[in-house]
């Protein structure tokens, strides 16, 4: 008995570590132009993986052009996992783990790299989108929360399945009273019984609540305070009010289910454009790396193939800010020992002194912040150059660069 009892123990012990693996806990947001201040829909996916190294590539698709993020080992890019198309349809999604409950599916699971990919190339808006989607039911092995905007003003989220979805119209005031919905790894149309992210849906409603009381939702917003947030909505922790050490001697604290945490890897927010825009002029802002060590890098299908150098690598390699960005985050969780990734070393991030690397970054992110949002205005007036998109890609690489070199030494 005693044996059978311990081989039990350690078949479930090696299912939850197998079912640990392979959970990627991602946040998200939607958000229609209604609840811009510009006016403009935002698309935000801050993603969570096992693939670390993080890279852009650049596309010449089926019918449209596209930019991607893609896992570093992946050298031909054959999975997306967030991006925008020269139509100005873009594109992410968060796993959901209680759909297709209980159903079977003739093709692979964890097709939504593969299943992003070619909706890039193919779909020009939403309509396209929704028929991609009824033309491929039961031909993917799906189960995800897709959130979606294009250059006509469309932003909603498809919960969906082997072989159905339901769409949330993000512009619809009865499915989003305030203009923004979102979504962590469950879905509304899902078994209730099951899903995952419940703690990080609640700290992202909170925080998006209590902002859009007082102001229409901003880029800034979503970049500073979304994905790089501090909060824990059930322990009711706030580390940007927690008491700061005195200088870099580690410190650490219990760092499980915030909207980042150890197992996030890059983050992207999409400005998408008004719908008598150019659509060339949807910008998506990069976060290649774990939040707190890496800063913004914005780009757009419209400037070409040529991509800033900072994001990008050979196959097989992965982008220099995702490098610089992964050797700092060995500062901020340097216990290698149990569950030492579930530590953050908090005075590696802020300390009292001033010289944590995130109050180091974020005063530099807002050169980048401030110089391209002066280029986009100009654009708007003058309409899209693409002189002007690579010289502020040459910039963007020198300045990346010097950032890194000159406050950490790498």
């Amino acid at each position: 008995m005693k044996k059978s009892l311990l081989k039990k123990s350690l078949l479930l012990a090696v299912m939850i570590l197998l079912a640990q693996s392979a959970y990627y806990p991602c946040t998200s947001a939607v958000i229609s132009g209604k609840a811009t201040a510009d006016g403009r829909p935002l698309l935000w996916k801050h993603r969570d993986s096992d693939s670390q190294e993080n890279k852009l590539m650049y596309f010449s698709g089926e019918k449209f052009n596209f930019i991607g993020v893609i896992n570093s080992s992946d050298s031909t890019g054959k999975e997306i996992w967030m991006g925008t198309n020269s139509a100005g349809f873009s594109i992410m999604n968060t796993m959901s783990y209680n759909l297709n409950i209980g159903q079977k599916c003739d093709v692979p699971n964890d097709q939504e790299g593969l299943f992003m990919r070619a909706a890039l190339e193919r779909c020009a808006n939403l309509e396209d989108f929704e028929k991609f989607l009824d033309e491929g039911k039961g031909k993917w092995g799906i189960a995800a929360n897709f959130g979606c905007i294009d250059a006509k003003g469309g932003a909603a989220y498809y919960e969906t399945g082997y072989y159905s979805y339901m769409k949330f119209d993000v512009n619809d005031p009865r499915v989003a009273p305030n203009g923004y919905l979102i979504r962590t790894n469950f879905s509304f149309t899902g078994d209730g019984e099951h899903g995952m992210g419940y703690i990080r849906f609640a700290t992202a409603i909170k925080l998006f609540n209590e902002y859009y009381k007082d102001s229409n939702i901003t880029l800034d917003f979503v970049l500073k305070q979304a994905d790089r947030n501090l909060q824990n909505s059930l322990t009711k922790s706030d580390l940007n009010t927690y008491p700061m050490p005195e200088d870099t001697t580690v410190t650490f604290i219990p760092f499980r289910d915030y909207i980042v945490r150890n197992s996030t890897v890059s983050s992207m927010i999409v400005q998408g454009v008004k719908p008598d825009e150019d659509p060339g002029l949807t910008t998506m802002w990069t976060v290649l790396g774990f939040p707190l060590t890496t800063i913004v890098t914005p780009v757009w299908v419209a400037a070409g193939e040529t991509l800033p150098s900072v994001t990008c690598a050979e196959a097989g390699k992965t982008a220099p800010i995702n490098k610089k960005s992964l050797a700092l985050k060995k500062k901020c969780f340097p216990a290698l020992i149990d569950n030492g990734r579930d530590y953050l070393n908090i005075a590696a991030v802020k300390n009292k002194k001033g010289t944590g690397v995130l109050q180091k970054l974020l005063p530099k992110e807002n050169e980048i912040v401030e110089k391209t949002a002066e280029l986009i205005s100009q654009w708007r007036k003058n309409g899209f150059k693409k002189e002007d998109a690579l010289k502020q890609y040459k910039w963007l690489d020198q300045y990346v660069n010097k950032v890194y070199k000159e406050e950490f030494g790498i």
